[in-house]
C-alpha cells in the first residue's frame, strides 16, 4: 500500500496569470495576439515566460530575504514559501515596504522530518504542474534548513557536512585549524568549562551565546565576577529569537575598528560585492554607539587585507554557494573573523540603491539570485567592487540626545530637502516617546545619503550631526523626567546588542504590532540594552523545548542583523 499523501500547511495560493480586473471572454480573445506579439517583443517577457513553469523556495524570508524574493518573483519563478517550525508569527510579517509586490504562490510550515518537508514542497509544486528548481535561505533563521533542504533535493547548496557553521565557536575552530587569525576563547554549558580561561585572559572579555542571532546577548565584562554573573545570566535568558541559550562562549575582545564584507559565491568561486566600517563614537555615555556605515574602496589597505582572509574563511566554514556577511575586526595581528553570516546583508535591502550607484548596477540582491538561477550572469560579475567607487554616500544612524515625547519632527523635512537625501526610515512621529541613543535599539531614524560630489555629502552629513545636538530642531519633545525612565518591575527582558545594517526595521523602528518597550536592564554597560516584545515571545517557563537547535534562529541585526 502506498504511505498517505504528506499534509502540508497551504496559507495563500495565487496565480500569476489571475487578474484583479474581470474582462470578458471577446475583450480577451481580442487581445491575445496583441499580448502574444508584446511578449515575442520583450526580453523580460521572454526570461518570465520561460520559467512559468518553475518554482523557487525561499526558506524563511524576512528583511533583505524578501528583496531577493521579490527579484526571484521578477525573474518569471513561482514562489513557494516554507517556514521553520516555531519561527514567530509576527517576523513573518517583516516584509521590506520595498517589496509591497511581493507574493508567494504557497505558504508551507517545515514538517517534522526533512523528508516529510522535501514530500510536503513537491506535493505543492506537483498540484500546480511546477518543478523546483532552487531553494534559497531568506534569513538567518533559515541557514540550517536551507543548507539540509538543498542537500537533499539536489539543488545548489552548502551542504551539511559542517553540522553547525553558524555557530560561533566552531566557526574560529575551523579558521585556527587552518592557521589563520582567530579569536582566543573557551566555551561551555557549565561555568567550570570556562572558568580556567576567564581567569588567565586579559580584561575585558566578551560573553556570548554560541548560537545567537544578531549580536543577542553579548556583552563586554571588565571583570571575571561580571563574566561569570553573565555566563549564568545567559543560560537562564530566552533569546530574542525566542530559543534557549545552551552553550556560553568567552572570548578575548579584538581591539580595532569593525568592518563588513559581503561577499555572494558559486561553486566555491567568490565575488566581493561590497566593504563598509562601522561608525561608532561616544554618545550619551556610551563609549559605541552607531553613527552609521561607510563604504570603503576595494582598493585601500583595509579591503586588500580583508578580502582574502574573509575568502579564506568561507573556505574553512564550506560556504560555496549563495550570500555572506561577514564581520572582520583589523587587529594589530591582521584582519580576525568576529562572525560569518551564512545569508545575505540585512536592514531590509535598503542599500540596494547606494550599492547600485556606487558599484554600477549590482548589488548583493540580484548577485545572490544570480549565483542561484543564472551562473553565466554570476560569471559576469565583478570580482570586486570598481576602485573608484561611482559615488559618493553611505548609510547615516540617527542619535538621539533627549529623551521624551515627540511633539514634533520639523528636521526630517530639513533631511529629505538635502541634495544627497535619498531614503529616511523612522519610526518617530508626533506622540512616540523616544530615549537617548546608546545602541541601535535607541537609535530613532536610519538615512541613505548619495551624492556624485564627496564634498557635497560631508556637509549634509556634518548638518545632520549639528540638528541632532541642537534641542527642537530635530524634533521637538516634551522632556521626560529621571523617574519615567526607571524600569518597571516584572517586566520579561531579553538582553541584546546590535549592530548596524543587519538590524531589521520592524525592531530598530518599531513596525511590529506590538510596540517594542525600550529598558535599561544594563545602565551602566553601553553595548548592552535590554527590552521586552509584548506577546511577541513566550517566556522561558511558557516554552523550553527539549532540543534547543529546533528552536527558530533569528536575525536581530539583520534581525534587531540585523549589517
Amino acid at each position: 500500500m502506498a504511505p498517505p499523501a504528506p499534509e502540508f500547511d497551504l496559507i495563500a495560493e495565487m496565480s500569476f496569470a489571475s487578474s484583479s480586473h474581470p474582462a470578458s471572454s471577446s475583450t480577451l480573445s481580442s487581445m491575445e495576439s496583441s499580448t502574444t506579439a508584446a511578449a515575442a517583443s520583450d526580453p523580460a517577457k521572454q526570461t518570465a515566460n520561460a520559467h512559468a513553469n518553475e518554482a523557487v523556495v525561499m526558506v524563511t524570508p524576512y528583511s533583505t530575504g524578501c528583496c531577493i524574493a521579490l527579484d526571484v518573483q521578477r525573474r518569471g519563478y513561482t514562489l513557494i514559501c516554507l517556514w521553520n517550525r516555531d519561527f514567530c508569527d509576527t517576523m513573518k510579517q517583516h516584509v521590506p515596504t520595498s517589496c509591497s509586490d511581493l507574493s508567494y504562490h504557497a505558504e508551507l510550515t517545515e514538517s517534522e522530518t526533512l523528508d516529510g518537508t522535501i514530500a510536503s514542497l513537491e506535493s505543492c509544486a506537483d498540484a500546480s504542474h511546477l518543478k523546483i528548481v532552487g531553494v534559497i535561505c531568506g534569513g538567518e533563521a533559515g541557514v540550517d534548513l536551507a543548507d539540509a533542504l538543498s542537500e537533499g533535493m539536489g539543488m545548489v547548496t552548502n551542504g551539511t557536512d559542517i553540522p553547525n557553521r553558524r555557530d560561533k565557536k566552531v566557526q574560529q575552530e575551523l579558521i585556527a585549524a587552518r592557521g589563520m587569525r582567530s579569536i582566543r576563547q573557551a566555551g561551555g554549558k557549565v561555568f567550570d568549562d570556562v572558568e580556567k580561561f576567564l581567569k588567565a585572559e586579559s580584561y575585558p572579555v566578551v560573553v556570548k551565546p554560541v548560537d545567537s542571532a544578531g549580536s543577542d546577548g553579548v556583552k563586554l565584562c571588565h571583570t571575571f565576577d561580571e563574566a561569570r554573573e553573565h555566563f549564568h545570566h545567559l543560560l537562564s535568558t530566552q533569546m530574542v529569537n525566542g530559543g534557549t541559550c545552551y552553550e556560553v562562549l568567552c572570548q578575548e575582545y579584538l581591539k580595532g575598528k569593525e568592518y563588513v564584507v559581503d561577499h555572494v559565491s558559486r561553486d566555491g568561486e567568490h565575488k566581493t560585492v561590497m566593504c563598509w566600517v562601522y561608525d561608532k563614537r561616544p554618545a550619551n555615555g556610551a563609549t559605541f554607539v552607531y553613527h552609521g556605515v561607510i563604504p570603503v574602496d576595494s582598493e585601500s589597505a583595509e579591503a586588500k587585507a580583508m578580502i582574502p582572509y574573509v575568502r579564506d574563511v568561507l573556505d574553512a566554514l564550506g560556504v560555496r554557494n549563495g550570500p555572506s556577511h561577514g564581520e572582520v575586526i583589523i587587529t594589530e595581528d591582521g584582519p580576525c573573523l568576529v562572525e560569518m553570516n551564512c545569508r545575505a546583508h540585512g536592514g531590509d535591502g535598503n542599500w540596494q540603491s547606494l550599492c547600485r550607484e556606487l558599484c554600477g548596477g549590482y548589488t548583493q540582491v540580484n548577485a545572490t539570485v544570480d549565483s542561484y538561477l543564472d551562473v553565466e550572469r554570476f560569471h559576469a560579475l565583478p570580482n570586486k567592487p570598481p576602485s573608484p567607487f561611482l559615488a559618493s554616500g553611505q548609510e547615516v544612524d540617527l542619535v538621539s540626545f533627549q529623551a521624551g515625547t515627540v511633539i514634533a519632527t520639523p528636521g526630517f523635512d530639513k533631511i529629505r530637502a538635502l541634495d544627497s537625501f535619498v531614503l529616511l526610515e523612522s519610526h518617530v512621529k508626533p506622540g512616540v516617546r523616544v530615549s537617548k541613543t546608546i545602541d541601535l535599539v535607541t537609535d530613532i531614524g536610519n538615512i541613505i545619503l548619495m551624492h556624485h560630489d564627496g564634498k557635497v555629502l560631508e556637509k549634509d552629513i556634518a548638518f545632520i550631526r549639528s540638528i541632532e545636538k541642537i534641542p527642537g530642531a530635530l524634533f521637538e519633545l516634551e522632556v521626560d523626567s529621571d523617574e519615567e525612565e526607571e524600569e518597571e518591575e516584572g517586566d520579561v527582558v531579553f538582553p541584546i546588542l546590535t549592530r548596524s545594517l543587519s538590524t531589521p526595521k520592524s525592531h530598530r523602528y518599531g513596525n511590529f504590532d506590538h510596540d517594542v518597550q525600550q529598558r535599561r536592564h544594563f545602565r551602566n554597560h553601553s553595548d548592552v540594552s535590554d527590552f521586552k516584545f509584548p506577546q511577541m515571545l513566550k517566556t522561558m517557563s511558557e516554552y523550553r523545548p527539549a532540543n534547543p537547535r529546533q528552536m527558530p534562529r533569528i536575525d536581530s541585526r539583520e534581525m534587531l542583523t540585523m549589517k
